[in-house]
């Protein structure tokens, strides 16, 4: 999976010119457009936008195009606010990774839908795909891993952060994928799991050197010598309650809490630990052991 992850940034550096710039605003003027389609024919003309092997055989190849333009949600007002969030995210994407690698995403995220048509016509004997929810989720999860702390609306007035909502897309995931296996639809339940291979492909590195660096981070919090400076560090601070301060010259007695504003060093001549005010830190007998 590593290799994949770098090919795909490797592929994307040395194609500047690859991609469509904005892609996502003509697939969005697509899906308004056959949404308008929709509503003029009640739903028919719209069939023939679909995805479906068995006639793409028979000739009817613009369906492995069209079928990205069906759209996902057919009432007014939740389509208008679907498409401004999908165009949003994709925005950002794009500014983020630049139009090559965000348009090989977008493209994986088709080609592995489409595979999956494939796949599950010739296993199942259906495999008609009718839009591409899927993948503008894989997008949103995309999304939520570059900008895990952005703000978005839950519901169109509570504010939640992308990683939660992600989080929370995840598991619909899960149950998407329960709930289809249970009704023997093998289509719909190898979609979330393309979705998230697509995802999985450009975020492997990422994902396994940030797991990398927590059981690293955990090793050095429970490792031994972290503990004995944790303990080093309670005891003194103990030890200053005790006493009252912190730091006493070993010359003159003088404190940090008698003196809040005087300062204190410490002399590396001297055998062991010991402070010394500004006046007397060159001026002392050094200790010897």
């Amino acid at each position: 999976m590593r290799k994949l992850n770098s090919a795909m940034e490797r592929f994307a550096l040395r194609h500047p010119n690859f991609g469509v710039p904005n892609l996502m605003l003509y697939i969005v003027i697509g899906n308004a457009a056959a949404f308008f389609l929709l509503r003029m024919t009640n739903g028919e003309a719209i069939r023939f936008l679909y995805f479906d092997w068995g006639q793409v055989l028979r000739g009817q190849v613009w369906r492995l195009v069209t079928f990205i333009f069906v759209p996902d949600n057919l009432q007014p007002f939740n389509l208008i606010l679907s498409l401004y969030f999908m165009y949003f995210i994709s925005s950002m994407l794009e500014r983020e990774w630049g139009t090559p690698k965000f348009s090989l995403y977008y493209l994986s995220g088709v080609l592995l839908t489409i595979l999956t048509g494939v796949i599950s016509h010739y296993a199942f004997g259906f495999g008609i795909l009718t839009g591409t929810y899927y993948v503008g989720m894989s997008m949103f999860l995309a999304f939520a891993a570059l900008y895990p702390d952005a703000r978005l609306m839950l519901l169109y007035i509570i504010p939640v952060k992308a990683k939660w909502l992600a989080a929370a897309d995840l598991a619909l995931f899960a149950v998407d994928v329960i709930a289809a296996l249970l009704r023997g639809d093998w289509l719909s339940a190898l979609l979330p799991v393309i979705a998230l291979l697509n995802f999985l492909i450009f975020f492997w590195c990422e994902i396994t050197d940030q797991i990398s660096r927590q059981r690293a981070y955990a090793r050095h919090r429970n490792s031994r010598q972290t503990i004995q400076f944790k303990s080093a560090v309670r005891q003194q601070r103990k030890k200053e309650a005790q006493q009252g301060y912190r730091h006493k010259c070993a010359v003159c007695g003088r404190t940090d809490t008698d003196f809040p504003d005087l300062e204190f060093r410490y002399c590396s001549r001297c055998a062991g630990y010991h402070c010394f005010c500004v006046d007397h830190i060159f001026n002392h007998e050094h200790f010897k052991e």
